[in-house]
């Protein structure tokens, strides 16, 4: 296998086969890790790390402005595009998905359904909507995926072989074939080729938490951490969140600041820090938290 740099990332879309019962708002990173665990001996598994899995909706949709690619695409949600420029891999990281039409009823089809078995709401892998009696098709349905990115320690670990995978559960009652996925696409991106011109371009910038950025947590020796200095805002200016992982069965409970807020950005290397923040930052980065992406201050796509 090619070794690859330490600044590669794996990209991977898989599709929701059978509805998904945990966390409503992505796939935890810890829990990505835990599938792939069982695929993947323990010094492979070690090395890897991995990054929340965002809900995507397989639908209609348009490249946004800052993406290197334009026009409409039939359902953009449900594959890889090619990824040239830093904004390119924030597609399908963000859960407005600001790409969806705004010709269809965009609220609607970038929601899931929730359905209750056993007293447990799950997310629907799947989303169907009546339409008029004069339409040629009486339904429309929305496939869900699930898109997430792997990186390693040694470089030599990447790509992970599709039949890796494949074969995926997350989230509950998994013996009863909850939370099963399918491998739709998967691609290798270096972050050092890619375009940062709009970065380097530009004096001021926002950043905005795309997961959580963890503040303190009950795993044993694990270090607390402060907010960043190049943040401008400070702790009681932050929305705060608790959120949790699970190791050997035990709960962990973690404070953290909560995802989709945006802060101002008082550093001087910008390209730098939107590389450490593709790859986080902080405590229990390897299980996905801490992911940031950095923005022009004034962009309209904010």
């Amino acid at each position: 296998m090619e070794a690859r740099p330490m600044t590669a990332i794996q990209q991977v879309l898989w599709e929701l086969r059978m509805d998904y019962i945990g966390h409503p708002y992505y796939v935890s990173g810890n829990a990505i890790l835990h599938a792939l665990g069982q695929h993947l001996d323990p010094e492979t598994h070690t090395a890897v790390s991995a990054s929340h899995g965002v809900f995507v909706p397989g639908q209609f949709g348009t490249f946004p402005e800052e993406h290197t690619q334009s026009g409409i695409r039939p359902y953009l949600g449900s594959g890889l595009p090619d990824v040239e420029a830093y904004d390119d891999l924030f597609l399908q990281r963000g859960a407005m998905h600001p790409w969806l039409l705004d010709t269809r009823a965009r609220d609607a089809l970038n929601t899931h359904d929730l359905r209750v078995h056993g007293g447990h709401p799950a997310l629907a892998h799947k989303t169907i909507m009546g339409r008029r009696e004069d339409q040629r098709k009486q339904q429309q349905t929305t496939k869900w995926y699930v898109h997430a990115y792997l990186h390693a320690d040694d470089p030599a670990v990447l790509p992970l072989d599709e039949d890796v995978l494949e074969g995926l559960q997350f989230g509950g009652k998994r013996n009863y074939g909850y939370g099963e996925v399918q491998l739709k696409d998967t691609q290798m991106v270096d972050l050092d080729e890619l375009d940062y011109s709009r970065l380097e371009g530009a004096e001021t910038f926002l950043i905005e938490l795309v997961t959580p950025f963890v503040l303190a947590t009950e795993y044993p020796e694990t270090n607390d951490r402060t907010i960043p200095w190049w943040w401008a805002e400070n702790r009681e200016d932050l929305r705060l969140r608790e959120e949790k992982i699970l190791e050997q069965r035990e709960v962990f409970r973690l404070e953290t600041v909560d995802h989709g807020q945006v802060v101002k950005y008082l550093g001087d290397r910008p390209v730098e820090t939107a590389k450490n923040g593709l790859q986080r930052i902080g405590s229990h980065s390897r299980y996905g938290f801490g992911e940031l992406r950095l923005k022009p201050l004034g962009e309209k796509y904010l």
